[in-house]
């Protein structure tokens, strides 16, 4: 039986390989390529002409201005790190950045979470005799959640620049310098910083996360900031112009509060098309990623859950020209609605459609061919991420053999997707997250 089942998927996918040669090729892609690869393509051609238009410039520019020194404020949220919020403060501390910087971690819960308060209070001893760095730790009793930590340091931030980071997340001693240097240009409103793995070596699942994170963040996002379209600034890792994040009322939203103040900061670019959102490669943060499947899911149900509440029913509105400009307007219904929750739908249905209707050795035959079809998009953007984007290349060259997991990998992701938008449609979900206390997302007018 499963010989045969084996038999008949071979059989399968040598007939879809050769099928361009006896049918040509506008059969072969109207049959058997899968048709959610249409909502991709464009995307990835987007993104590989970014990259490429970000090389030349790198190569060709030369923009160091190490007279451009502006004041930092670095707001760390914290809540239960523990001892890791030192690591955050001493990696702040010991910058190569000879301007001003203010490190302010605020303690959300500091009454329930003394140990992490403890941790920052330790620190203060670094501090005596270190010219232009200042420690302001900042205990909020009781709890109120990440918006209100973050909205916290906003109000009592000196810097002309507002850097957000999470207690668990330590940075390269350039990162300052490298985050910094962009808003010479006025019309730069924020930067997304580069996030990378902390733990990638703890176990499978984390060197996934490694290389989507190399594939997403580092190469993707180079290339959408080429053409000022970057879709968020990770709530892990964020650069502002505190002057304009003030007058937009500091952060908003119980959950998911990056990505809704990308989308609050994107309100002006309708009518002023020259504000930019850029992104900086190697203005690098580390973090830890969830090292077990369990813990993988869980962070990623709420994540794509807060993805539609934010999408769909809260900024559904702002899918306006006249707020967006067109140009993000069309990158965000293509990347937040369609690439982010429609398509997890189309895959989940797909998928379900073809084991009911066709035979199983037939079905596992289309998707060996689905699977080198992704297979080799993957090779192409690790290739891309590794040569032209990243500033760690032996390092994430070791990746390298995980290569061949990350199709199913991506695919069981694009699935869960869709159970978390499910679960957001059907059960507000996003009134159930640890990003604040229930009493503070039950005020949410959304």
């Amino acid at each position: 039986m499963i010989m045969d089942v084996v038999a008949q998927m071979w059989h399968t996918l040598q007939m879809l390989l050769a099928s361009p040669f006896q049918q040509g090729m506008d059969v072969f892609i109207l049959k058997f390529v899968p048709f959610v690869l249409f909502f991709e393509m464009p995307l990835y051609i987007v993104i590989i002409l970014g990259i490429f238009k970000y090389y030349i410039k790198k190569m060709s520019a030369d923009d160091d201005d190490p007279t451009f020194l502006p004041s930092v404020s670095c707001i760390i949220t914290c809540y239960s790190e523990g001892k890791d919020v030192a690591l955050t403060i001493r990696t702040l501390r010991e910058q190569l950045y000879n301007g001003r910087i203010e490190i302010i971690p605020v303690i959300d819960g500091a009454h329930q979470n003394r140990h992490t308060y403890l941790a920052a209070k330790e620190t203060e001893v670094l501090f005596h005799d270190t010219p232009n760095r200042t420690l302001r730790i900042l205990p909020k009793w009781q709890r109120g959640g990440r918006v209100s930590t973050l909205n916290s340091g906003l109000a009592i931030a000196t810097g002309d620049i507002v850097i957000n980071l999470d207690g668990d997340t330590s940075v390269d001693n350039d990162m300052v310098y490298n985050a910094t240097r962009h808003f010479r240009d006025k019309n730069v409103m924020a930067v997304a910083g580069c996030l990378r793995v902390r733990n990638v070596n703890e176990s499978l699942v984390t060197r996934l996360q490694a290389i989507e994170y190399l594939m997403s963040i580092h190469a993707s996002k180079t290339g959408l900031s080429e053409f000022n379209i970057v879709n968020n600034i990770s709530g892990a890792f964020g650069i502002f112009r505190k002057p304009f994040i003030q007058k937009l009322g500091g952060w908003d939203s119980g959950t998911a509060e990056d990505l809704d103040l990308t989308i609050r900061i994107k309100h002006y670019f309708g009518r002023h098309s020259n504000l930019k959102i850029l992104f900086d490669p190697t203005a690098i943060a580390h973090t830890d990623a969830p090292a077990t499947f369990a813990q993988f899911f869980d962070q990623r149900l709420r994540w794509d859950g807060d993805l539609y509440y934010l999408y769909i029913r809260k900024h559904f509105s702002s899918f306006n020209p006249r707020l967006l400009g067109w140009k993000n307007l069309i990158m965000q219904v293509w990347i937040g609605i369609l690439f982010q929750i429609v398509l997890p739908f189309v895959i989940m249905l797909y998928t379900c459609y073809v084991f009911f209707v066709y035979p199983v050795g037939f079905v596992l035959g289309v998707w060996a061919l689905v699977y080198l079809v992704y297979l080799a998009i993957t090779v192409v953007f690790y290739l891309i991420g590794l040569v032209v984007v990243s500033e760690r290349p032996r390092q994430d060259l070791k990746l390298a053999p995980f290569i061949p997991i990350m199709p199913f990998f991506t695919f069981f992701v694009r699935i869960w997707a869709a159970v978390a938008c499910l679960k957001e449609i059907f059960m507000n979900s996003h009134l159930d997250s640890t990003m604040a206390p229930w009493w503070v997302l039950k005020k949410t007018k959304y």
